[in-house]
């Protein structure tokens, strides 16, 4: 029986999820999974590892489909949508493992992430908005992405999703693996292309109380299934790990 939890708005709702179940063969790890997303907003999303996190991102992606339930986006029906469609119709996914091509220059790799007919329209508008967030990027253009650190490639994967002209973005585990100076300047770039471009953003992240500090939301997921829905600014960290532990 899945949890109750009770419903916080504050505008139009961009994005919503229904009762959605995902399994991989005969194990079930998702468990009628209720979350929204309003226009504009940053939700945070947080849960031990291994209970459900990158499995929910993949549903809504088309990475992964859900077996049953609703993935409603501006109102329409996605769910059994493919992958390709999706970012056409405005969502990008940015899964932790970043899925760079290594032997291609970063503005190459920046290049495909612009490969629908909607975003090569304004790739050059995007490519300049992207240099802007990730000053470090232009430096490095010409640079294959295998001779990037980690952090630089994170900063690639994350500029690829940018470069779609997605409407709203869902990015997994943005800070894993990355030195506290460049966490910094990730959480950084995903406020600044919300603030500056409105883009709608639900993050997968460890680092609680960083992600705290920019989310409006947060949704807390265990063993598959919600466990409650918090406004950001109310939460307590302890309640959290606690949740984890």
């Amino acid at each position: 029986m899945s949890t109750s939890v009770a419903r916080i708005t504050r505008g139009d709702t961009m994005f919503e999820v229904s009762k959605l179940n995902s399994a991989y063969g005969d194990i079930q790890v998702l468990y009628d999974i209720d979350i929204h997303i309003e226009e504009g907003e940053i939700v945070a999303l947080f849960g031990p590892n291994g209970h459900g996190k990158s499995t929910l991102l993949k549903a809504i992606s088309g990475v992964h489909p859900a077996t049953n339930g609703s993935i409603l986006f501006k109102g329409e029906e996605i769910s059994g949508t493919p992958t390709h469609k999706i970012v056409e119709m405005g969502i990008a996914y940015i899964p932790e493992e970043r899925f760079l091509f290594p032997d291609m220059t970063v503005m190459e790799n920046l290049n495909m992430g612009a490969y629908n007919l909607n975003a090569r329209k304004k790739i050059h508008e995007n490519l300049e908005f992207v240099f802007e967030v990730f000053p470090r990027l232009a430096e490095r253009k010409s640079q294959l992405c295998s001779t990037l650190s980690g952090g630089e490639a994170r900063m690639v994967a994350i500029a690829r999703g940018l470069m779609c002209d997605a409407s709203m973005l869902m990015v997994d585990e943005p800070s894993i693996g990355l030195s506290p100076g460049i966490k910094f300047a990730v959480f950084e770039a995903v406020e600044k292309v919300n603030r500056e471009k409105n883009l709608t953003i639900l993050i997968v992240e460890q680092e609680i109380e960083h992600a705290l500090k920019m989310a409006n939301r947060m949704y807390q997921i265990k063993k598959g299934r919600i466990l409650f829905e918090r406004k950001a600014d109310e939460i307590d960290v302890r309640e959290i790990e606690k949740a984890y532990f």
